[in-house]
């Protein structure tokens, strides 16, 4: 039997923020009566994760390991959504800052059939002043040159249907393109505002290069690509 729900949750050095996250995770998920699985994507981390996702396994059986060699998050993401077995995929970052008690509401936007993928949009972002500045700039720039219609692809909580996975193909910072492939492949996407929390454990793997300069030459690959993948 193929679990109804899987959540995928890529980390990199997430030790202190995987613990809680996965328990506020289960919770929700329990809430809903269906099955499901929790898959944690170790991306080569070198802290505390490995041993942290280990007792994560043992105090939640429904939770499963993925371990790569450090490749990044769109290769961890992609990795976990392929390995999944639910017809309906979820996704959020392991940092703690997305707030699971969200995906209900996201959920029932994909099960209502109003939309393939519903994505989170932070509307009250927790996090510094630059960052927040350059993530707004940069949404604005890609929702015109990639028409995917969504205020914030950078929110990694999200709800999709296997199908728009199937959609999906490994590309530089993919994790932030979903709604644009999904667009450009013909499926329906929305958004829900979200929670936001600040991270309390570790650091942000985001820098300058990473927030805008990497995003926007990435973006522009990614528009050529697109037209030739998925031609109107």
């Amino acid at each position: 039997m193929s679990a109804h729900t899987s959540l995928v949750i890529p980390l990199y050095n997430e030790a202190g923020n995987i613990l809680p996250l996965v328990g506020a995770c289960v919770d929700v998920l329990n809430a809903r009566g269906r099955d499901y699985e929790i898959i944690l994507v170790d991306d080569g981390s070198t802290d505390g994760t490995a041993a942290e996702i280990k007792e994560a396994c043992a105090r939640w059986p429904r939770c499963v390991v993925l371990t790569r060699p450090h490749a990044g998050q769109a290769a961890a993401l992609l990795a976990g959504l392929q390995a999944a077995r639910g017809d309906l995929l979820l996704t959020l970052d392991g940092d703690g800052q997305n707030d699971p008690r969200d995906f209900p509401a996201l959920l029932d936007l994909v099960e209502s059939d109003q939309v393939d993928l519903a994505c989170g949009w932070r509307v009250d972002r927790h996090d510094s002043t630059l960052r927040r500045v350059m993530s707004r700039l940069a949404n604005l720039v890609r929702r015109r040159v990639l028409a995917d219609g969504v205020h914030d692809a950078g929110c990694q909580l999200r709800v999709m249907r296997r199908t728009v996975r199937d959609a999906l193909f490994p590309f530089e910072l993919m994790q932030s393109f979903i709604p644009a492939i999904a667009v450009a492949a013909g499926f329906r996407v929305g958004e829900l505002p979200v929670r936001h929390h600040p991270r309390r454990h570790g650091d942000s793997k985001y820098g300058f290069l990473r927030l805008w300069l990497s995003p926007a030459l990435a973006m522009l690959r990614l528009r050529r690509e697109l037209r030739q993948k998925f031609p109107r």
